[in-house]
């Protein structure tokens, strides 16, 4: 074992008593972060070509062929209510649950939780949520799981916040997991007071944080059948019957949201060492040209709950340079959108713009300000604003 290594054991072994508690409950292990420091402590190959040969895939990669991705049917026309129909009876039968991803901080707002965020005045994203879930469980006469993925950061404000508004029961929260820094040399990062630095370990943690809540078990031991798994910031991700249907209409493991590309950057769908899969740009080959790729992933994906709780994922953990305050650390993280790597996909293009917009995310103050029109108008005809 190399002295950077023996020395982060030591640190693991010395951490205070109540963030052992806190790590032991979210899974993490001495083992883990070890096996991950390895490379950084054997320091025998220069970061970014280290990063390069651990992340980018093998092979040959090419984009979707014509008509290898799907689209929604017309509005109105036969297909289009027939899977309606179909999607409205899947809610009502109760199977269907809604998960969102409300760990993060709004760095770019302020650094304020976003989930406390108000995209529309007087409208938190966790209220217009809540008043969208009540509005679909009106409907479907019965309530609609709710699930809501925090962190260490978001958990106790989301709370009191839920408590605020009174939510109701079937809105449950979980809690991702979280790591802790490192040394560009593979020691443990401590913070100006000497404290190690947590941070949160990315939306992949989403699959074992939810099986470890036990949600995901009594939902399917109930008749539950599919999942959606959403950023809680992208307002026009809702549960649409006509989506629903169509996802158990096709059968599969798993449906993934894609929009055109208008000079975005993010994961695509790509064929790559066997599967049809989304990957970061960060993951595709040397001079790969992103803009031959017709549509990327908007992190919306429908997945059936049985494999959801069961199938085993062999998770990357990427490794990520992070400033904090003058100096770098390095933090390892996991993506949700490897499901696709295990579960066979499918792709459906949904609309970017207007009232049937199914992508409307919010990372800054001027991406709010441009897209507070569509909000509000996705906001008034999905339900999510209470009646006047």
């Amino acid at each position: 074992m190399t002295d950077a290594l023996s020395q982060l054991r030591t640190q693991l072994a010395a951490l205070p008593a109540d963030l052992r508690a806190r790590l032991d409950e979210v899974g993490f292990t001495d083992e883990w972060l070890l096996g991950l420091a390895a490379p950084l402590a054997a320091g025998d190959l220069d970061p970014r070509t280290r990063r390069r040969l651990a992340n980018q895939v093998s092979g040959s990669v090419r984009g979707p062929a014509p008509g290898e991705v799907l689209t929604l049917p017309s509005p109105g026309s036969p297909e289009a209510r027939r899977l309606t129909a179909r999607g409205e009876a899947a809610l009502a039968q109760g199977e269907v649950a809604m998960t969102v991803l409300a760990g993060g901080m709004a760095t770019r707002m302020g650094g304020l939780v976003k989930a406390l965020v108000e995209p529309l005045p007087g409208h938190s994203f966790l209220a217009l949520r809540l008043q969208e879930n009540a509005t679909l469980g009106r409907r479907a006469g019965r309530p609609v799981p709710l699930w809501l993925m925090t962190s260490e950061a978001t958990a106790a404000p989301t709370e009191q916040a839920l408590r605020a508004l009174a939510a109701p029961a079937h809105v449950r929260t979980f809690q991702q997991g979280f790591g802790l820094r490192l040394t560009p040399q593979g020691t443990l990062f401590l913070d100006e007071h000497g404290q190690p630095s947590p941070y949160a370990t990315g939306h992949g943690d989403l699959v074992d944080a939810l099986r470890r809540s036990g949600l995901l078990d009594d939902f399917v031991a109930q008749g539950g059948r599919a999942v959606m798994l959403t950023n809680l910031d992208n307002l026009g991700a809702t549960l649409d019957p006509l989506v629903i249907g169509l996802f158990l209409e096709r059968g599969g493991p798993l449906l993934a949201e894609v929009v055109e590309v208008t000079g975005d950057r993010g994961g695509y769908p790509v064929h790559a060492e066997g599967r049809f899969q989304v990957l970061e740009e960060f993951r595709l080959p040397d001079g790969f040209d992103t803009a031959s790729l017709p549509v990327f992933s908007v992190n919306t994906f429908w997945v059936e709950a049985q494999p959801l709780a069961e199938v085993p994922i062999p998770w990357h953990w990427f490794e990520v340079e992070k400033k904090v305050g003058e100096r770098t650390a390095i933090q390892f993280e996991r993506l949700v959108q490897e499901l696709t790597a295990v579960l066979p996909a499918d792709y459906l293009q949904v609309p970017r713009r207007g009232g049937q917009s199914r992508f409307l995310p919010v990372k800054d103050w001027d991406e709010l300000a441009r897209r507070q029109d569509e909000i509000r108008l996705v906001a008034e005809t999905r339900g999510m604003l209470p009646a006047s």
